[in-house]
């Protein structure tokens, strides 16, 4: 029998903490990545277009990199059958689903379907309320590796924790029961606090309204930036991170809160501000699905999503979660009204530290992060021994794949791009040929980032202190302190990594 890496290393640390550990499968040991087809194109999908998308992910080494699902949304059925089972429309879908099934296993894919825990769909298509068994099996016989499953037309059966988490159980019972390794992922919208008990059964949990395409926008439908109790929707991706603030360590192996599909590449941001919401959303463990038409894939885009030192922030085998350790308000307004900034930071497997600084505010502006707050829960009142120690500084976009290279992969249709000068291996990660988990044990250089100083704390060797110091960074004496640039809506991300301090000259005598 083969147990997966990431699963020991899962086991051992909570058994290193005293806690259960009681996955409902095998699956989504680190948050799953893939793609879902409806943040860009919504209800307008049929076989040629996921088929052709899904040719793309592969083309681009977007499924080496680790994006292996590939999710169909809403508006794919026409009713159900005389016997109760869902039926295709095999106008979208001639071939039918067991054929969608095959030729995505085919390219090393995984196939993922969308239904809903009420008696319709968000789109108003059949859904499986009172259906759970029999769709689970309709699923499992079609080759369904993944299931998105949504909230709408519930028929009332929500409002408490217990009455939504019953409705839920049914088609994570049923999904097991078939034997089948499914991918159980609620789409609750937090409506019921999911983080409070879906970790028990299902793989993945909706923790907000549905995200929309803007970085801090306020929107009346998703009302109450930071209030858990009122979801909404149209929630953009500043709102959506200060409602997870609040209970990001609810997220464990094989469960994770789902901040939703990424927009990265859908054109309603700024490059920075995809930079942030694609490394905010790794470093507090979501899911990772696309969101975006990867058929015009753009350069920029491109290099986003593969960036190899982030992704190993999100696939980090230790499963857990940034932690927002402060947030102030800015003077600098946007056009939006909004102006904020924020720290996070984290463990990772080896103790490692990841350290995340927004920029919310309407300017570009030097950032600082002192080992004080970047290991607050080591230790209050700086009795945290990692204060002490010497760390190395490594940025996680220093070494992002740049647009030429980018755009030579998207050109050549794949990431063989042999004869134009253009070396890729310097930019991808394979994750199908080694894990990411394999991966950052081995310290993989490419999942590091590059290295652009030291901290430290106390005394020190001013010349040892600031070698290899990076133009953008500064690292004090003074309260062992990083000091960064950080662009309009952007962000500084950075692995902290420990190393043994140098010898003093009165060490040696």
């Amino acid at each position: 029998m083969q147990i997966s890496l990431s699963l020991v290393v899962a086991a051992v640390f909570f058994a290193r903490r005293g806690l259960s550990l009681w996955p409902i499968n095998n699956l989504a040991t680190a948050p799953q990545m893939g793609w879902d087809n409806w943040n860009f194109a919504g209800c307008d999908i049929n076989e040629e277009m996921l088929l052709g998308s899904a040719e793309k992910i592969v083309q681009f080494g977007l499924r080496d990199a680790g994006y292996q699902y590939i999710v169909l949304d809403d508006c794919w059925s026409n009713g159900r059958y005389e016997n109760g089972s869902l039926r295709p429309d095999f106008k979208k879908f001639p071939n039918g689903m067991a054929d969608v099934a095959n030729r995505l296993h085919s390219m090393g894919l995984k196939f993922g379907m969308y239904s809903s825990a009420g008696t319709l769909t968000c789109a108003r298509y059949a859904a499986s309320l009172g259906k759970e068994e029999i769709d689970a099996k309709t699923f499992a016989s079609w080759g369904v590796d993944y299931l998105k499953y949504d909230n709408c037309y519930n028929e009332g059966q929500s409002g408490t924790p217990l009455i939504t988490y019953n409705r839920y159980k049914k088609m994570g019972d049923a999904l097991n029961a078939t034997g089948r390794p499914i991918l159980y992922s609620l789409c609750e919208w937090g409506e019921d606090y999911p983080w409070k008990w879906a970790q028990t059964i299902a793989n993945s949990w909706r923790m907000s309204g549905d995200i929309m395409d803007s970085f801090n926008r306020p929107d009346p439908r998703c009302p109450c930036d930071g209030n858990v109790d009122d979801q909404g929707f149209h929630c953009s991706v500043m709102n959506i991170l200060s409602k997870v603030a609040h209970f990001v360590d609810k997220g464990i192996p094989h469960a994770w809160n789902d901040l939703d599909a990424l927009e990265v590449g859908n054109g309603g941001m700024t490059d920075d501000e995809y930079r942030t919401h694609f490394s905010m959303w790794a470093a507090v463990k979501s899911p990772l699905l696309m969101g975006n038409n990867v058929v015009e894939l753009q350069p920029s885009s491109l290099s986003i999503l593969t960036n190899p030192a982030v992704l190993a922030i999100s696939q980090d085998p230790m499963g857990s979660s940034a932690v927002r350790r402060w947030r102030y308000e800015t003077d600098d307004k946007d056009v939006n009204g909004q102006g904020e900034i924020q720290l996070w930071s984290g463990q990772l497997y080896g103790g490692d530290q990841v350290v995340v600084l927004i920029n919310g505010g309407n300017t570009t502006r030097m950032m600082n992060a002192t080992s004080y707050d970047i290991f607050g829960d080591n230790g209050e009142g700086g009795t945290a021994k990692q204060i002490q120690q010497e760390w190395t500084i490594h940025d996680l976009w220093a070494n992002r794949m740049d647009n030429a290279t980018a755009s030579a992969i998207i050109q050549a249709n794949g990431t063989d791009v042999q004869g134009t000068g253009v070396n890729v291996t310097q930019f991808y990660y394979n994750a199908t040929k080694t894990s990411y988990q394999e991966g950052i044990m081995a310290n993989d250089t490419l999942l590091m980032g590059k290295q652009v100083g030291t901290l430290s704390a106390g005394e020190c060797d001013q010349t040892f202190y600031c070698l290899e110091e990076h133009a953008n960074y500064g690292v004090h004496e003074t309260g062992g302190t990083i000091k960064t640039m950080v662009p309009r809506h952007g962000v500084s991300m950075m692995r902290l990594k420990s190393r043994p301090k140098a010898m003093r000259r009165s060490d040696e005598l």
